[in-house]
């Protein structure tokens, strides 16, 4: 049975981002191994989203049957994005870190989709996301080394985050040290595209 992919780029550099390299990459040998499977391409640079403010929060709040026509048109936007995201099987996430943390253009994305009563619910037990079904890649990249360290700030993020809309099941590939050396820039892709191949081999 043909299934589907949500790929997110949330690099601002275009063709020369290592991030959208190594998606590009996955998608390719997904689309080698699975040609029937159909993939959606979401690039946040190219089609930025605005960032949230107290005008969209509220809509957000607001019971469907009481938004003004302002209100439903914010509304109506983050809501296609969350219907774009539960209507996949998988979603693959490329990441780099900007200033210890996700680019703001990803940040924008998960403020879009991350919303009480569509994605998750409030619980008295906490929190409890509504899209367990969903598996997440994410293919991280970073100009210094971070990984396995307390500076690493943007990995346990991007776990909460995924596990607050019920993803739990995620790898990660991550590419770091890029702009410490060429040769560790060379190193680093290497290691990360063997990964990537070696993880849509057992994936699919």
């Amino acid at each position: 049975m043909p299934k589907s992919i949500l790929a997110i780029k949330s690099s601002l550099r275009g063709a020369e981002s290592v991030s959208n390299r190594l998606l590009d990459l996955f998608l390719g040998e997904w689309r080698a191994h699975r040609p029937e499977d159909q993939i959606c391409v979401r690039d946040l640079a190219a089609q930025p989203l605005p960032h949230l403010d107290g005008e969209a929060f509220a809509a957000f709040v607001t019971p469907p049957d009481r938004r003004t026509e302002r209100q439903r048109e914010l509304a109506a936007r983050s809501d296609a994005l969350i219907d774009e995201l539960l209507s996949v099987d998988f979603i693959v996430l490329g990441v780099p870190m900007y200033n210890k943390s996700a680019p703001s253009t990803f940040k924008a994305y998960i403020d879009n989709i991350a919303r009480a009563g569509r994605t998750f619910r409030y619980t008295a037990q906490g929190s409890v996301g509504l899209l367990e079904s969903k598996k997440a890649f994410v293919l991280t990249t970073r100009g210094g080394f971070y990984q396995g360290t307390a500076r690493d700030v943007e990995t346990p993020w991007l776990v909460e985050i995924l596990q607050l809309i019920g993803i739990s099941d995620v790898d990660f590939v991550f590419a770091e040290g890029l702009n410490v050396s060429p040769e560790q820039n060379a190193r680093a892709i290497a290691a990360a595209e063997a990964e990537i191949r070696a993880l849509v081999e057992r994936a699919v």
